[in-house]
């Protein structure tokens, strides 16, 4: 179906009569950095849509379908749309324009999937989980460690759409990027989805070195004089943290894989290459997880050691000392029952005497408790 025909059902669907509107603002707007920004300042889900031909953005054009059919004439170069949190609505437009699956529409509309790569016919949908890490004063145990969103990515013959939901992830400093290097651009729209894969990485292997200082934190705290009175709700919180970026990273593996290793249209058999070195990255990042795993848990089974540790110290000393004053307690006991004929009752020197017996007792069973480390 030509793109003119496109437009003709486009036009007659819900949500896309301001599409060319909002495409022209698009391209007004040379670059849109929505690293904090919840929503586009554009005032709709259009982060940016430009023409590549030759790997050189192209000035000329109005809006985003002419865009399109500009690239579709000449059968040169790729158009890229960035969307940011799209409704059902707004995104009906560009899924018909497109002729997107609605499987993949209805994915990149609600989010929260897991990552993975899936081929619709000539069209490779993408799904990234992106990861923040969230700077805190100290670790606490409701602390939010790391942050996590998402990209989708259409690939095609002729364009790339990327969708972003979340607050960072934000894919200018990637545009940047591959504008400054327009022989890389020229490759085509795998470019771009290899540079999207490579920034998301990227930004795994920064999380996990920030994660490393909150590790050794937690590691300095427990193992300390006071480590039995470490809050264990610390080490759990961080645990759930760091099971959230487990969740996030370790799905790409079998992803990358694919696009590293099956051949596929939308993907350049030279990009594939490029795949391979962010999938060793991607290794990378799993074993430093799966090691952070394995130590908290550690951290964890240790730390209750030290409490069961303490917790007997602490019984061993409350047996020590209600063993001496039992001593005592049994004599005074034993006196102030009112019988006359009781030894030592009517001496002259019977009270210091039970006294000096009560102190003897007490002094010889404290410094047996204290040779034994019961005190």
């Amino acid at each position: 179906m030509s793109v003119a025909g496109n437009l003709r059902k486009v036009g007659n669907l819900p949500g896309v009569d301001g599409l060319r509107r909002v495409g022209r603002m698009a391209r007004k707007r040379p670059r849109v950095d929505l690293s904090h920004p919840a929503r586009s300042p554009l005032g709709s889900a259009v982060v940016n849509c430009v023409r590549y031909h030759d790997g050189i953005r192209q000035p000329d054009g109005k809006d985003l379908v002419e865009s399109v059919e500009r690239t579709r004439k000449t059968d040169k170069g790729f158009v890229w749309l960035g969307l940011h949190e799209p409704t059902e609505r707004q995104f009906a437009g560009v899924a018909e324009l497109f002729e997107l699956h609605p499987l993949a529409v209805e994915d990149t509309v609600h989010a929260h999937q897991r990552p993975k790569v899936e081929r619709y016919g000539d069209t490779l949908f993408a799904v990234f989980k992106t990861v923040c890490y969230v700077d805190h004063v100290e670790l606490t145990a409701t602390s939010e460690v790391v942050d996590t969103g998402e990209i989708m990515v259409f690939v095609g013959r002729d364009f790339v759409i990327t969708v972003r939901h979340g607050r960072h992830g934000s894919l200018g400093p990637v545009r940047e990027g591959l504008e400054a290097e327009p022989q890389r651009l020229a490759k085509g729209p795998a470019a771009v989805l290899h540079a999207i894969a490579d920034h998301v990485v990227d930004d795994y292997l920064q999380v996990t070195d920030a994660i490393q200082a909150d590790m050794d934190q937690i590691e300095s705290d427990v193992f300390s004089e006071q480590g039995a009175r470490v809050d264990p709700g610390r080490v759990y919180q961080f645990k759930r943290e760091l099971l959230e970026l487990k969740r996030a990273v370790i799905p790409l593996d079998r992803p990358l894989q694919v696009l590293a290793t099956q051949p596929m249209r939308a993907v350049d058999p030279e990009i594939q290459t490029y795949f391979r070195d962010v999938s060793d990255h991607l290794q990378r990042v799993a074993e430093q997880i799966h090691a952070f795993d394995d130590l908290v848990n550690s951290i964890l089974q240790a730390h209750l050691a030290q409490v069961t540790v303490a917790q007997n110290s602490d019984m061993r000393k409350i047996t020590a000392w209600a063993a001496i004053i039992a001593v005592p307690t049994m004599l005074c006991g034993m006196y102030g029952m009112n019988f006359e004929n009781m030894p030592e009752l009517r001496l002259t020197y019977g009270y210091p005497a039970v006294l000096g017996v009560i102190a003897t007792a007490c002094v010889l069973l404290y410094r047996g408790f204290r040779r034994n480390g019961w005190l």
